[in-house]
């Protein structure tokens, strides 16, 4: 199913949501009753408490100490491969430990795909939902930061809304906080890190300033003394600004100095805005956020319907295209593909003539469908200064009746990991109640689903609810929330899952498979 939307406002930059009953009569109604319940519900619960998948196989699933978990990165250390999975607020009892603690990050072993270990918690910040935890994660290795020790690991992570830290992670089962980044924040969420260079891109609450989320650039080159580069926002959320304030920022994506650009994703499930940012003007620009120096940076903007949001831009450059092959445009006209370069973070999937897109993914914040449908937009940004919808992808309710199922239902947010096993090939995207869902990407003019897993409920698995607490229409529902996904540089797969069932490790089998750039069979099938 497609939801083709190609009518996307742009701007560009200038240099610039009444009889009584006998006993029997009476229980044989109720007795009816209950198997009405039952024959009206059933059928989809039942479905949540076992997985449902095509061409994808469970290699092994850890509860995570039942903590609702935000965002996985798994990053190599020697010959090991450790996943760092950031979680919401709340709190829950650490076996490690024997005490309660604050959600925060969870650290586990997964270089056997198959038997993932759970090393260490490190506590977070007091509070539910996103106002407490530690969602965020990032990791880089102190052998490419360029002022580091080389010899460390270090744990970029949120704390709460209030803080951005540093943790020194060379000994997994040891982490040992290595500063406070900023501290005294209102709201944080899904930054960046260049392992590169060190240049972080956090986001955050700065109380001066009218948006709950912007921008905190430092340079972070050196973990142990973070240097204040500059403050970052759409223009309308600085401070002394008046009108409408600009939707929330949620997460950035950097190609780095050499690829030269900033993908800013703003409004998870409405007003979305994605900016497409000139990094070395964003660096070394003009910094007193005024109207002129926010806008100089700008390459373009693209405003997203009201109804839509902008969760994660990820960019996938660089694309062939076969269908376009016999092309022969004079050499005097615009050449698709002859544009900025791409940088040295992205595989290069061809040298010769190609096209340029965005991946925009919407988030869906609502439970049972109360809300509009987030899903994934394809934009053409061959000419960046000139973005362009060309397709949208959805998954069909009627394939898995999901409003009815409980929680969320529909798109949140894609993979991020450029490795050249699935980078423009394949992406994976988190759906909630729908699980995780596999699409070809290589014709982005034309996308299709090839792959899905929808995990089982666990006795771990939260309830997600609909109405005011003690309304008498209240309901709630055990449903999987598929929260965010990532992969490995092996190309296994790492599902999170916001209603505390855990964290699954997957692979894909079959045909799905087959699109991959890696060879061997599945390990499932072997």
């Amino acid at each position: 199913m497609r939801l083709l939307y190609k009518r996307i406002t742009v701007r560009i930059a200038r240099p610039t949501h009444s009889n009584f009953l006998s006993r029997e009569s009476y229980m044989r109604r109720w007795h009816f009753v209950v198997a009405g319940f039952v024959l009206a519900f059933g059928a989809g619960l039942t479905a949540q408490n076992k997985a449902e998948s095509r061409d994808m196989a469970l290699l092994a699933h850890n509860d995570l100490q039942a903590r609702s978990a935000y965002m996985p990165t798994i990053h190599r250390q020697g010959d090991r491969y450790i996943a760092y999975v950031g979680h919401h607020g709340g709190q829950m009892m650490n076996p490690l430990t024997g005490r309660m603690e604050p959600n925060g990050t969870s650290i586990l072993d997964v270089t056997n795909p198959r038997s993932p270990r759970y090393l260490f918690h490190i506590p977070g910040d007091a509070g539910q939902g996103e106002g407490g935890g530690a969602q965020m994660a990032a990791v880089c290795s102190g052998a490419t930061l360029p002022k580091a020790d080389r010899t460390k690991v270090y744990l970029l992570r949120s704390f709460g809304g209030s803080a951005h830290e540093i943790w020194d992670v060379t000994t997994p089962e040891k982490p040992s906080r290595v500063t406070v980044v900023v501290s005294g924040l209102r709201d944080t969420h899904k930054s960046f890190w260049e392992c590169d260079t060190g240049i972080g891109y956090l986001v955050s609450g700065d109380p001066a300033w009218r948006a709950e989320r912007m921008t905190k650039i430092y340079d972070l080159s050196n973990p142990a003394s973070p240097v204040f580069i500059r403050d970052y926002g759409v223009f309308g959320q600085q401070p002394g600004s008046t009108g409408p304030v600009p939707t929330d920022l949620h997460g950035p994506i950097s190609l780095g100095p050499k690829g030269n650009r900033v993908y800013f994703a703003h409004g998870t499930g409405r007003a979305g805005i994605v900016q497409i940012v000139d990094r070395e003007k964003l660096l070394n620009g003009p910094k007193e956020p005024t109207e002129a120096n926010l806008r100089y940076p700008v390459i373009a903007q693209i405003d997203l319907p009201p109804e839509s949001g902008a969760h994660t831009a990820l960019p996938l450059l660089g694309m062939p295209m076969p269908e376009f092959a016999k092309q022969r445009p004079p050499a005097n006209h615009p050449q698709p593909g002859m544009g900025h370069e791409h940088g040295d973070t992205i595989p290069r999937l061809t040298t010769g003539a190609h096209r340029d897109f965005l991946a925009v993914v919407g988030e869906t914040t609502g439970n049972e469908c109360l809300e509009n449908r987030q899903f994934v937009r394809m934009v053409d940004i061959t000419w960046d200064t000139n973005p362009i919808g060309v397709e949208s992808w959805n998954v069909p309710e009627a394939s898995g009746n999901f409003c009815e199922r409980g929680g969320r239902f529909g798109a949140h947010a894609s993979h991020e990991n450029t490795t050249p096993i699935y980078y423009g090939r394949l992406l994976f995207v988190t759906f909630f109640n729908a699980g995780l869902r596999v699409v070809d990407v290589r014709d982005p003019y034309d996308l299709k689903e090839v792959a899905y897993y929808i995990p089982a409920t666990t006795d771990k698995t939260d309830q997600r609810c609909v109405g005011q607490a003690n309304a008498p229409d209240r309901r709630c529902k055990v449903a999987i929330q598929s929260n965010n996904v990532e992969v490995d540089d092996r190309g296994y797969i790492y599902i999170a899952d916001r209603a505390n069932t855990g964290l699954h490790i997957v692979e894909l089998t079959g045909a799905a498979r087959r699109i991959a750039n890696f060879p061997g069979q599945s390990t499932a099938q072997r």
